[in-house]
């Protein structure tokens, strides 16, 4: 690996971007760097293949995008740049910051996700499209029907790889993997990569730069963590209806382990005649865009969510988690990061309340002490706090 890959550029005028990219970081309100952006960016746009590690809200999905934008020929209409997500509504949240950091540069871009019209999407392949952002199923079916064509692909990038390459879509992404060319750039980006996920890589990959966050440092800085014991399950919903006043100060999203749970704790509030809205991965896709862009506009300002969608839910104003079911299980360590990330954006503040019966002490504490960190016991005063 060459020493040159290895340096921290911590200016985005140092890093010898397209100067219309730059004008478009600039609008879009990027003004230095995140750690991730001054470790990845330059390699990614010099062609070197990339496994990087680093928290949600950290900056990752503009190095891709801004990585992915300095590659472009503009002069070749083919399809150059692919970069999958494993659900839509973080493809849609990828192809906003890529077209919003897009807009003097006038790249052609195309959403392809489950759910959209498929005869469009052909539509504008045979037009001619230079990145293409999607989930697997859809880009599957687009390079098996010939209307995205495999070789002209220079960089894939597999946003959350520690979710593609696992049961579930794992197969999909080596069918798309297997017929990119040998000469095609990959770049992996994750919060967490278990080593089930770097043996994969070696299949696929040349000599990949690895920007690995250690587990200490992955911790969110800028969030203040702390749990109620509510002792049993029964004492959940009055302990949520005692903080509603609390949560309507800010923007707030409540996770829960199941969608049952999600359906229940939406109509418990409703009753008591509480606004949430909800969203869970059985809903059909239109429901789903119609809930998030409410919750984006402010118009709802309460989200209740299962762990599919916590990867997904990427609103700046979000100050406030709260885990109604602490996540359990092997994935669960992993789950508690994806979710409090939805908080403190980088840059800014948040906090994360934890809600916990006794058989969620154990994960607490493995959590505290995977992360190197401390959740504390909710204050009085957490009103202040979230102000």
């Amino acid at each position: 690996m060459s020493e040159d890959f290895d340096i921290e550029i911590s200016k985005f005028e140092n890093m010898d971007l397209k100067d219309n990219l730059l004008r478009g970081i600039f609008s879009y309100g990027f003004e230095k760097p995140s750690v991730i952006q001054q470790k990845a960016i330059k390699p990614l746009s010099m062609g070197k293949d990339i496994i990087a590690q680093a928290q949600s809200g950290t900056g990752k999905t503009g190095t891709f995008c801004i990585g992915s934008l300095q590659l472009i020929d503009e002069a070749d209409s083919n399809t150059q740049i692919v970069i999958i997500s494993p659900t839509r509504e973080l493809a849609r949240q990828t192809y906003t910051v890529c077209s919003n950091l897009n807009a003097y540069l006038d790249y052609e871009i195309l959403l392809l996700i489950g759910g959209s019209n498929i005869n469009e999407d052909k539509v504008q392949l045979k037009k001619g499209v230079q990145i293409v952002i999607g989930t697997p199923g859809r880009l599957l079916h687009m390079i098996n029907d010939n209307y995205l064509n495999p070789n002209t692909i220079k960089l894939l990038v597999i946003d959350e790889a520690d979710e593609l390459l696992s049961i579930g879509f794992e197969e999909q992404i080596q069918n798309i993997m297997y017929k990119l060319s040998k000469e095609t750039q990959i770049a992996l980006f994750s919060a967490t990569l278990p080593e089930s996920c770097l043996n994969l890589t070696k299949l696929f990959m040349n000599n990949p730069l690895n920007i690995l966050v250690k587990k200490e440092e992955i911790t969110l800085e800028g969030i203040k963590q702390y749990y109620i014991n509510v002792e049993k399950e029964d004492y959940k919903l009055d302990t949520i209806c005692d903080l509603y006043e609390t949560l309507t100060v800010t923007q707030a999203v409540i996770f829960c382990g199941s969608i049952r749970k999600v359906n229940w704790l939406h109509k418990q509030l409703s009753n008591r005649e509480f606004t949430v809205s909800s969203i869970h991965g059985e809903m059909d896709d239109k429901l789903r865009t119609q809930v998030m862009n409410e919750f984006r506009t402010g118009s709802s300002r309460i989200l209740i969510s299962t762990d599919l969608l916590a990867r997904g839910i990427d609103v700046q104003q979000i100050s406030l988690v709260i885990n109604y079911d602490m996540p359990r299980g092997l994935e669960g360590r992993d789950n508690y990061i994806h979710r409090i990330g939805r908080g403190g954006r980088f840059g800014r503040k948040g906090v994360a309340i934890n809600f916990i019966i006794n058989e969620d002490i154990k994960m607490l504490r493995a959590i505290e002490e995977f992360y190197s960190t401390q959740i504390d016991e909710m204050p009085m005063n957490i009103a202040d706090i979230l102000i």
